[in-house]
């Protein structure tokens, strides 16, 4: 299962790393014959994107390295930092994208007017680059990778920018044909405006991720059903207390149970060697089980405020 979820993920940045050089070259190609400064430069847009995609595919290959003696939980956070990377070069191209438009606006309008070819050539990346932010964005969510997710992110952003691209050509198209030159403008006024939508992803992209990287517990109620489960094991007279820690992909769960006190060590271990077993096996995301056995009794402390377990936050 957990060798199937990294072959999927791996595809996905090796079909971000391919697609994007093909819609570099096809853009930047079209761009030079037809005299569209706006397609060589959503060319150049996309041929960034290479680099956010191989940051995915290091971070993707460096989680699946086993745990050692340095990193005993393993390295799954490895796909939160490339998810971190990520929103930072897709932050760094929304800034450049707004320079950029922000600059035209100020720049002499030139008399040479984009050919049709261009507007084709943008329609076919908004339909690819689409068409691979749904994959990604589904599959990301399917196998709970943020470095997946953010890259889905990076595809909807070229989508955006060739979006703006196509306006400003439409716009010069239209201007050379009927002497309106201004219409040029349209291309960094609708580029301002994706900027701004870029930079807003690449926040929401980074806040995401690195909650996640400073072990961000899951809340009460996903929290509720690894509880439910911890009381189905004979033995567990309640559970005292359980945090789950998102580790990238898969979670670290500690949790602390009430035991008959008057069972033996070795009784106990066995119903905390039940309750590990038991999340791992029904849980495909959990990855390791840390159990505390606690003597259970009316008078302890965790059971004079409330009857229901407590989940650490």
């Amino acid at each position: 299962m957990k060798e199937k979820r990294f072959e999927k993920a791996e595809f996905a940045a090796w079909l971000g790393i391919g697609g994007n050089l093909l819609l570099a070259a096809m853009k930047g190609i079209v761009g030079y014959f037809a005299n569209s400064k706006a397609l060589i430069a959503d060319a150049l847009h996309s041929a960034s994107d290479v680099a956010g995609s191989f940051a995915v595919l290091i971070g993707l290959r460096v989680s699946q390295t086993p745990p050692d003696k340095d990193h005993p939980y393993g390295h799954g956070k490895a796909e939160n930092i490339a998810a971190i990377i990520v929103s930072v070069l897709l932050f760094l191209v929304g800034v450049e994208v707004g320079i950029s438009s922000i600059q035209s606006f100020f720049s002499e309008i030139s008399p040479k007017v984009p050919k049709a070819m261009a507007i084709y050539a943008v329609i076919v990346s908004i339909i690819v680059k689409e068409a691979m932010f749904q994959y990604k964005y589904r599959l990301g969510k399917k196998i709970n990778s943020q470095a997946i997710i953010a890259n889905a992110w990076e595809h909807r952003s070229d989508v955006l920018s060739s979006f703006a691209a196509l306006i400003g050509i439409i716009g010069a198209i239209i201007g050379g044909k009927y002497g309106i030159y201004w219409l040029v403008y349209a291309d960094p006024l609708a580029g301002a405006v994706v900027s701004l939508l870029i930079m807003k992803t690449a926040y929401d992209i980074g806040k995401e991720s690195m909650s996640n990287t400073m072990d961000r517990v899951l809340q009460d109620e996903e929290a509720k059903k690894l509880i439910l489960e911890v009381e189905k094991v004979m033995g567990v007279l309640h559970v005292d207390e359980l945090f789950a820690r998102e580790h990238g992909h898969y979670l670290i769960v500690d949790v602390k149970i009430g035991v008959n006190p008057k069972m033996t060590v070795e009784q106990g271990h066995q119903i905390g060697k039940e309750v590990k077993r038991k999340l791992i096996k029904k849980f495909s995301n959990v990855k390791d089980v840390f159990v505390h056995i606690n003597p259970y009794h009316s008078k302890y402390p965790y059971h004079q405020s409330s009857d229901k377990p407590k989940v650490l936050q």
